[in-house]
């Protein structure tokens, strides 16, 4: 079996042969051997906090990484003190900082760094999001610890970007989002209120761009041998998440739109009789369906409507006609008749209603496990799903140093040495 690249069977099947009594049995005996992330064997060192750091190497933890949260003495990261808590555990820092191990360490101090240079030296991948210029003052710029891994693969983060006027700016999600051009795509058009996404996008996609280059940085040191520098920016990430789609007005140079103006302010929500569902109509047989369902024949003939360009060209008309009879009838009903003539359709629900949707319980998305202190928790797991390298196991969210100890004693300290940076404040656990 070879380890490096993931590879562990979930059961080994053995044929025994056994002679009783001059007879001879065969026995199959199924052993169970430890299924392995896609990652296992990588070290990832992680000084990053907040959300898109830390939610890009937990999925890399989920493949199975060791990752090695560096954190302060002080508080660590301050996802740990914000709210929505139990029993002292909050639930953004256990959504976003499970499968990894806490080290604290006071970087301030020059024991403190020599800490965190042996760490580098046993570690694949850096992972930061301080601001510009910070790790350079540290003495852990690419060139520092280049010095002492050369073939470390190093990633920052940033939120502006690494060059140019707003480089050093403090930086919180809605700012990405403003500048960005995403509040405007969300309002619609550029001559409405411009309207935050009420969710931090562009933190957690920044998360999974981050993952996704780590990985391929990875494959490129697998086949190469070679590490490398990866810079990533916040405000980069959402920008080229929104020209897949929202950046056609931009794209033909020369024949720019001055102004993005919406084709419809009606969304694909609509009313029913005491609820809400969503419906989604493209293609002509689509159409069809739908006005079958609500025995409108004669919709098919409405001259508005004849084909799909003309269709988008009374995209109101057609919208509100769609509401008017979607009023009719519950939204069960609506679900069940639709559902059964192929029209796209879901119902909407709250998020206390989503974890019992039947659909999201058959994709087995949410799981519950045990915190040593929170206590039972229900958390997603791993969007993608592998037939060879999924990870058996999960470990819970740290306590803040919980690790400190046992990673220290990897790199060869004493325990007396360990005592002796724990009463000196250089490193703070258990």
């Amino acid at each position: 079996l070879n380890s490096s690249y993931g590879v562990f069977l979930s059961f080994l099947n053995l044929s025994c042969i056994f002679k009783v009594n001059s007879s001879y049995f065969s026995v199959n005996i199924f052993l169970e051997v430890f299924m392995a992330g896609a990652l296992k064997g990588i070290r990832i060192i992680d000084l990053t906090s907040m959300i898109s750091g830390p939610s890009a190497t937990m999925i890399l933890g989920d493949q199975d990484a060791e990752i090695i949260k560096i954190e302060n003495t002080i508080v660590g990261d301050y996802t740990r003190i914000v709210s929505t808590q139990r029993s002292g555990i909050s639930a953004a820092y256990l959504n976003n900082n499970r499968n990894k191990k806490s080290v604290c360490i006071d970087l301030k101090t020059e024991e403190g760094k020599n800490i965190l240079k042996k760490l580098i030296g046993t570690a694949d991948v850096l992972v930061q999001n301080f601001r510009p210029g910070v790790m350079d003052r540290l003495g852990f710029g690419y060139s520092d610890v280049r010095a002492i891994s050369p073939n470390i693969i190093y990633v920052s983060i940033s939120g502006f970007g690494f060059t140019g006027p707003y480089k050093n700016k403090p930086v919180y999600d809605p700012l990405i989002q403003a500048l960005s051009g995403l509040t405007t795509v969300q309002a619609g058009s550029d001559e409405e209120r411009p309207r935050l996404m009420r969710t931090i996008l562009p933190d957690k996609l920044t998360g999974f761009a981050t993952a996704q280059a780590i990985t391929a940085a990875l494959f490129h040191k697998a086949k190469t041998g070679e590490g490398q520098e990866v810079k990533i920016s916040m405000l980069d990430a959402v920008i080229s998440f929104l020209w897949g789609s929202d950046m056609g007005g931009h794209t033909f140079v020369g024949d720019e739109l001055e102004k993005e103006t919406a084709q419809s302010f009606i969304d694909l929500i609509y009313e029913t009789k005491e609820g809400f569902i969503s419906v989604a109509v493209q293609s002509d047989k689509e159409w069809f369906n739908i006005c079958d369902a609500f025995n409108k024949k004669e919709w098919l003939s409405d001259p508005r409507f004849l084909t799909a360009e003309l269709r988008h060209q009374n995209i109101n008309e057609r919208l509100e006609l769609i509401q008017s009879e979607l009023k009719k009838k519950t939204s069960d009903e609506w679900l069940k008749l639709l559902t059964a003539k192929d029209v796209p359709c879901a119902p909407v629900l709250t998020r206390k209603e989503m974890i019992k949707n039947e659909q999201v319980v058959a994709n087995d998305i949410i799981k519950i496990s045990e915190h040593p202190i929170a206590g039972k928790i229900r958390q997603s797991k791993l969007a993608a799903n592998f037939s060879v390298t999924n990870k058996d196991d999960n470990l819970s969210a740290p306590t803040l140093g919980q690790h400190t100890k046992s990673v220290l004693s990897g790199l060869g300290f004493t325990e007396l040495e360990v005592d002796r940076l724990l009463s000196d404040k250089v490193i703070k656990g258990s």
